[in-house]
């Protein structure tokens, strides 16, 4: 069964009449195409029994095709309106609309209404909640994908630290890293590089700028790429030339939290119990305070996806899951520490797709 029958098969079985799925992370995975729409109209339509039909701007047309997608394609001219192309291609089908599966979470307003009168005012019923779950287990090809995004990852974190000089800046070493990861032939950056020196470390979500380089500094990666309509994800911390005992403390502490975490994924355990492994080793650490987020993320065509690794979640795991595991303690004045990995859940246990070391580095 593929994934466009997969979706049939649910429409079936909750009584459904259609979907309607317009995020691009959701058609690059049941088409196979990976495009930008920006503020014009892609979606995909599918339904119990009738043939599916996708519809986007006409110039994308001929990449929809090229990518797999085997079905009628409605491709529309800028000064079309692409609502009454697509009531003209419900009408042909001869299909009557009574609940439609909309991506509920990310549809706007003016959409949802042109969508609904579209559909002679359908009801609409989520459908973010199955998506999800026909995403959350990987599958072969997905895992291989996977695994060559975190090797670009790592390649990334080596070309960080090879630029580190002291007096250079935050944002120099940031374009060096996006420059030799593009030659290597990605899309794109999974989301925006961070590249953050002494306090500036301690800024789980902190922007690079002009700081610069100095002794003692912690030296903070957080960086991902996206191949092939699959993301990466890495966080690594080093010690520019000299580390003090509370620095070197704080270190030991996200790396004893983090290895716990991994080796304790594993199939039939609860995700929120993982949160709760790391997040008690750094509270007896007595930093507890200064771990102010969730323990990691779903990861896979979205950096950011299903499931959310909290402690308030009660999904147990299966394999086949993806996900970051980044506990981090962030201390004002002295900086921050995080380490992550991108994990695949196996039988047998987790095994770790970025390989960059982990262990404290002091660089010289």
């Amino acid at each position: 069964m593929n994934r466009i029958q997969r979706v049939s098969s649910w429409l079936k079985e909750a009584g459904h009449t259609a979907a309607f799925i317009h995020t691009k992370e959701n058609v690059f995975y049941l088409t196979g195409f990976y495009t930008e729409p920006h503020e014009r109209l892609m979606g995909l339509f599918i339904f119990q029994e009738e043939e599916p039909f996708f519809v986007c701007p006409g110039m994308e047309a001929g990449q929809a095709r090229s990518a797999g997608w085997n079905h009628e394609i409605i491709g529309y001219a800028d000064h079309e309106n692409p609502w009454e192309l697509i009531e003209k291609a419900l009408k042909k089908r001869n299909v009557s609309i009574h609940t439609l599966a909309v991506e509920k979470d990310s549809i706007s307003l003016s959409r949802a209404e042109q969508l609904k009168h579209s559909v002679g005012g359908a009801q609409f019923v989520s459908a973010e909640e199955t998506l999800n779950q026909f995403r959350l287990i990987k599958d072969d090809n997905e895992i291989r994908l996977l695994k060559e995004a975190a090797k670009l990852a790592d390649y990334g974190v080596e070309v960080g630290t090879a630029a580190l000089r002291e007096g250079i800046s935050e944002v120099e070493v940031l374009a060096q890293i996006e420059y030799e990861l593009k030659k290597k032939g990605i899309q794109g950056m999974s989301f925006s590089t961070m590249v953050l020196f002494g306090e500036k470390s301690g800024q789980p979500h902190g922007n690079p700028g002009p700081a610069t380089l100095k002794k003692g500094d912690f030296v903070l990666f957080d960086l991902g790429v996206i191949l092939d309509g699959y993301c990466s994800d890495i966080t690594r911390t080093f010690a520019y030339k000299t580390i003090n005992p509370k620095q070197e403390e704080i270190y030991e502490t996200v790396l004893q939290a983090e290895k716990a975490a991994i080796e304790a994924s594993k199939p039939g355990v609860r995700i929120g119990d993982l949160d709760l492994t790391a997040r008690g080793i750094i509270e007896k650490a007595g930093y507890g305070d200064y771990f102010p987020h969730r323990l990691g993320h779903g990861l896979g065509i979205s950096v950011h996806e299903y499931p959310s690794m909290s402690q308030a979640n009660d999904t147990l795991l299966q394999e086949g899951m993806v996900y970051t595991i980044e506990p981090g303690i962030y201390v004002p004045e002295i900086g921050g520490v995080r380490i992550e990995d991108d994990v695949h859940v196996t039988k047998d246990g987790a095994i770790a797709l970025t390989q960059y070391p982990k262990e404290l580095i002091i660089l010289p």
